[in-house]
């Protein structure tokens, strides 16, 4: 066959997400990605189970920080003083590594979290079981990223490869700001659905 046929096959076979291309790299099989629905309440460990995939998380830093970033401050809506529960997770899914996650909450809310309960419990089901946290609404941002080293090595991933970068902003009923959440999922794992009705 020709050359113009392949590259007409290949470009399809890209335009359906059966193939990616990596500049300098080459044409690389695309794994079936998660597609995840943007408008309803989600966690990560309920979603891999409605698809049949047995979810795991792996603690990888836990502590509790006294002089948090200004930025997680203003978020999170406290004070300098304030204690902070700060730590990362990488989320798995038959034991493949999909993303890494940064997670921010306010020790006041939650007090007497330690890191086994992480590792043993999704985060959702504590806050709900135990501080009987009632979610009202959470915010999402996404933005395009390219994994940095250490993203790569975590994820077993390309360094420089695709990635989405996710911020999550959740409040409770009485509208504190109870979670901020920074994830870096693997672009190559993932696809988010969103559908607009008029």
């Amino acid at each position: 066959i020709s050359r113009v046929t392949v590259r007409q096959a290949l470009k399809e076979l890209e335009n359906e997400d059966y193939i990616y291309k990596m500049q300098g790299k080459g044409t690389f099989v695309s794994p079936k990605k998660i597609q995840q629905d943007l408008l309803k309440f989600y966690s990560f460990t309920n979603e891999m189970k409605k698809i049949g995939k047995k979810p795991k998380s792996k603690v990888l830093d836990f502590k509790i920080d006294i002089t948090g970033q200004r930025k997680v401050l203003d978020v999170l809506g406290i004070e300098d003083s304030e204690e902070v529960y700060e730590f990362s997770r990488l989320r798995l899914a038959d034991g493949d590594p999909m993303m890494v996650e940064t997670t921010y909450l306010p020790k006041k809310y939650f007090p007497g979290i330690v890191k086994s309960d992480l590792e043993s419990e999704p985060l959702y089901d504590i806050l709900i079981n135990n501080f009987n946290v009632v979610f009202s609404k959470a915010e999402e941002i996404f933005r395009a990223t390219l994994i940095n080293e250490e993203e790569a090595r975590q994820l077993e991933f390309i360094k420089g490869g695709p990635g989405i970068m996710l911020e999550r902003i959740t409040y409770n009923n009485r509208g504190q700001t109870i979670e901020y959440t920074k994830s870096i999922a693997r672009g190559d794992k993932f696809k988010y659905h969103v559908e607009l009705k008029r």
